[in-house]
């Protein structure tokens, strides 16, 4: 099975899904509860009462309290119980697990793991996914299957070739080498892929425009374990950026996915397409959002059916790798020392 780094940042919900109702979400095998308190802020509670085990996401609000729906124990934000039923002593014990919560770039981050450590600086940033100038749809799909396999899927886009032809894909996908670098420092893996002259995409002709070939370039940036960031620029052939660095002729979308594992075998696939052209067309975001979802969902069937070939697999069957595995193969390494620390 593949194992969490507990001491990180890890996606829980989208903003705008956080308010006065509670919210029961997984995380690295967590049951987490949350909810925006009255100041507006979120706060994120162990999912099970200390009494009987009970979802407190099942409960209800007494202002910034949650009282359990099954007893009635009574918990303040912080996870410390206020009210016990028949008694006036609480027990010591009567405490649920609070985690650390940030909201940044419209998504709401919890630390998995000793909060004392929770440093919220660490949080890595998509700005435009909540900044002027820029338009985002955006979604997220249940995966049954380890939160590993969507990240090699992600670091190795050659399967959009032909997994996605007809939305994303097209031949020179697969065909135009990548070059991999990693920063170990800020452990980031970037994986770059500039193709020059190329067919145009139908998610892309039909969004931004363009008619005829283009150039285009896929830079990705992986932030372990849980961001995933891809530069996508999309341009006429030949139209290059200009030497003081502006790049207006171009077309942008900075492809956003939040992997966050549920269990062992079972990933929340968060996904965010921002764009800076047609920012104010909505026919446009309908038809990024769809395309965009039928893409996530050509995804998850396939991830879902790898995860049933690896449950049956041997003890000791290796796979083959190939120079396009260069990106996922540093995420991996990436991802074992996170969990070795």
């Amino acid at each position: 099975m593949t194992p969490f780094p507990r001491n990180q940042w890890y996606v829980a919900a989208y903003r705008d899904e956080v308010g006065d109702d509670l919210l029961g979400r997984t995380v690295c095998g967590e049951p987490l509860m949350l909810y925006r308190l009255q100041d507006g802020s979120v706060a994120a509670l162990a999912d099970r009462c200390v009494h009987r085990r009970y979802p407190l996401s099942m409960g209800h609000r007494d202002g910034d309290r949650i009282v359990c729906g099954y007893h009635g124990f009574t918990y303040e934000p912080s996870g410390a119980c206020a009210y016990v039923p028949a008694q006036t002593r609480i027990p010591r014990t009567a405490r649920v697990p609070a985690y650390p919560v940030v909201e940044r770039d419209s998504l709401v981050w919890v630390w998995i793991g000793d909060p004392q450590v929770a440093d919220t600086a660490t949080v890595p940033r998509a700005p435009w996914l909540d900044s002027p100038g820029w338009t985002v749809v955006r979604g997220m799909e249940p995966l049954a299957a380890r939160y590993g396999l969507l990240v090699d899927n992600l670091l190795d886009l050659s399967h959009e070739t032909y997994l996605h032809g007809g939305y994303i894909g097209t031949p020179e996908v697969a065909e135009t080498p990548i070059t991999t670098e990693v920063d170990e420092d800020a452990r980031i893996v970037h994986v770059r892929r500039r193709m020059k002259d190329v067919a145009c995409p139908p998610f892309y002709a039909r969004s931004t425009g363009i008619e005829g070939r283009i150039d285009r370039w896929q830079d990705i940036e992986y932030h372990p374990p849980c961001l995933y960031l891809l530069h996508s620029r999309i341009a006429p052939t030949g139209v290059e950026p200009g030497p003081d660095g502006d790049d207006s002729a171009a077309c942008h979308a900075e492809i956003v996915y939040a992997i966050t594992p549920e269990t062992e075998t079972t990933t929340m696939d968060f996904w965010m397409v921002a764009r800076d052209f047609a920012t104010g067309d909505e026919e446009v975001s309908r038809f990024l959002a769809e395309s965009n979802r039928t893409v996530v969902l050509q995804d998850v069937v396939a991830l879902n059916a790898l995860e049933k070939v690896i449950a049956t697999e041997p003890a000791g069957y290796q796979e083959l790798s190939i120079n396009i595995d260069t990106g996922g193969l540093a995420a991996r390494r990436l991802l074992r020392k996170l969990v070795e620390q």
